[in-house]
């Protein structure tokens, strides 16, 4: 296994069911506020490494890639829920909305 990738298929696998399943707005306002995409409609989680996160953005009705990076390196499972709610927050702030008041 690469330093670039940390995680097993399977953990990405959880990870992206997870976003996908039960925080899919999320995906899109973090497309939006941190990925460079402010008009997508919808966003799903499609990889991660240990660098970022990856998304298909709807922009538009086409399909666009975005990749958003995390703040550091990731070597361990925890860390990726923190920064998945990191960037939730981040990108919240960047569009001048409030983030959800359960995203911790």
């Amino acid at each position: 296994m690469s330093g670039h990738a940390p995680f097993p298929p399977e953990v990405i696998a959880a990870v992206l069911r997870h976003m996908n399943t039960d925080h899919a707005d999320d995906c899109r306002v973090i497309c939006q506020g941190l990925g460079g995409q402010p008009t997508a409609t919808a966003a799903i989680m499609s990889g991660m490494d240990a660098d970022a996160m990856e998304f298909v953005a709807t922009v538009h009705g086409d399909p666009v890639a975005v990749r958003v990076p995390f703040s550091s390196r990731l070597t361990e499972r925890r860390q990726i829920r923190a920064e998945a709610a990191r960037m939730y927050r981040e990108a919240c702030a960047a569009l001048g909305q409030p983030p959800r008041p359960d995203a911790s």
